[in-house]
């Protein structure tokens, strides 16, 4: 496609095909041909969005446990717990991941257990909370349905995904129905990347999974249930995905017209979101900003050591549906806090050509030739932190080797392909020329 508008109004095509959207749109979102002047968007309706259209369904007269945070909301910006409140609703409570129920805390914290100020309800801290923890709390919360809504970015170390995991182990555990309202994707539904080794799982890869792994949490939530729950839990979990509608494999957030509540405090707009499964490697580099304490984290790479020599040598590999600025910034709190940064701005020019992966294992091959460069050391036993994002050992040491771009992202083909392959009965939502 010659622009990003003719790509968006392929879309909007493909959607009313594939979802069968009748000419005046979704939930009474009037179609891009009836708003001059603004970017079509494809009408999409959330999990949340379909069970409050039914007065919360087989939610009424059942004590509920709601596992959210500030991205569970409606196209008005209206909270779940908050309507689910209102409405009469009984909720037992409310579990918060990292960052927290109503989003105040920092990338490793949360909010701590207390009463909701809103609603007078019971807030659970569930960030890195055992499985034995989360039955505790699904119990004293009285809960016999747990409900989760967060919007996910769709990649291996985002920790919410164990958040849903863990809280899924418990609820099957103690005999509890689980109801996902499921969201979309933000960046697509194509599975890529190296796989999560059992030796080197961590709070920011549990289980076996592909670092982007393709899937909605309401697909992810049926992957785990068919993958994992039977021989963690003893069990499958009762499961209900309550899907959306409107949405396939093809969208990322841009292209929808739902609502972008900032996931995480350094997850600001969907642009974050698609360099992140790449970018987000940085932070196993200890001689690199990843960007955060900047208003482009993740977008921003750089530190107080580095020039334009990385930027150059980035551009020179041609990677394609993206753009490198040489940039200099300022981090106001995490890697460099106040001091001036000297690297690269990420910039995205064609979202269906440009792979984040890819592109994020090239800029690390260029940097490692750098004598600045230098890996994120952690601990004795598992000391490199890339190897806990990357699933393995494996690029780690082919990039200290000299292997090129290709090579290193080669190497793990036949891995992604048998994971392609393992999560298809899962999938829900149509991939067709994803």
């Amino acid at each position: 496609m010659s622009s990003g508008l003719d790509r968006r109004r392929l879309l909007q095509t493909s959607a009313v095909g594939v979802a069968g959207v009748a000419a005046g749109g979704l939930g009474g979102v009037a179609p891009a041909a009836a708003r001059p002047g603004l970017i079509p968007r494809i009408p999409v309706k959330t999990g949340m969005d379909r069970l409050a259209a039914k007065n919360w369904g087989e939610l009424r007269g059942k004590r509920v446990g709601v596992v959210s945070n500030p991205t569970g909301v409606d196209r008005e910006y209206r909270h779940l717990v908050d309507r689910m409140h209102a409405d009469g609703i009984t909720i037992g409570g409310v579990f918060g991941p990292e960052h927290g129920f109503r989003g105040s805390a920092q990338a490793g914290g949360s909010e701590g257990t207390g009463i909701d100020a809103r609603t007078g309800l019971t807030v659970y801290d569930a960030y890195v909370a055992s499985q034995a923890k989360w039955a505790q709390m699904l119990t004293a919360s009285g809960a016999e349905v747990v409900v989760f809504d967060i919007q996910d970015v769709g990649v291996r170390f985002y920790t919410y995904i164990y958040t849903l995991y863990d809280s899924m182990v418990a609820a099957a555990r103690l005999g509890l129905r689980y109801i996902v309202l499921d969201r979309p994707n933000p960046i697509g539904g194509r599975a890529y990347g190296p796989m999560m080794t059992a030796g080197y799982t961590s709070g920011v890869g549990r289980k076996e999974i592909v670092q982007q792994h393709g899937m909605t949490v309401g697909e992810l939530a049926k992957f785990y249930n068919g993958e994992f729950l039977p021989a963690e839990a003893g069990r499958s979990v009762d499961l209900e995905v309550v899907t959306c509608q409107g949405w396939f494999g093809r969208l990322r957030a841009g292209d929808t017209d739902l609502p972008w509540v900032l996931p995480s405090p350094n997850m600001p707009t969907p642009d974050t979101a698609v360099v992140y499964p790449g970018t987000g490697m940085f932070e196993g580099v200890a001689s690199l900003s990843e960007g955060r304490g900047t208003t482009r984290p993740f977008e921003l790479i750089g530190g107080p050591a580095w020039d334009y020599h990385w930027c150059d040598a980035v551009v020179a590999q041609n990677l394609p549906g993206v753009e490198f600025r040489e940039a200099y910034f300022t981090p106001t709190f995490n890697k460099f806090a106040n001091q001036m940064c000297a690297g690269i701005e990420v910039k995205v020019t064609d979202q269906a050509a440009f792979d984040p992966i890819r592109t994020g294992v090239a800029m690390l091959v260029e940097a490692r030739k750098f004598a600045a460069f230098q890996w994120r050391v952690d601990n004795t036993s598992r000391p490199y932190w890339i190897d806990l994002l990357t699933g393995s050992t494996r690029m780690r040491t082919m990039i200290d080797a000299g292997a090129p771009t290709d090579e290193v992202v080669g190497a793990w083909s036949a891995e992604l392909a048998a994971f392609d392959a393992r999560r298809r009965k899962y999938l829900i939502y149509s991939r067709l020329g994803s």
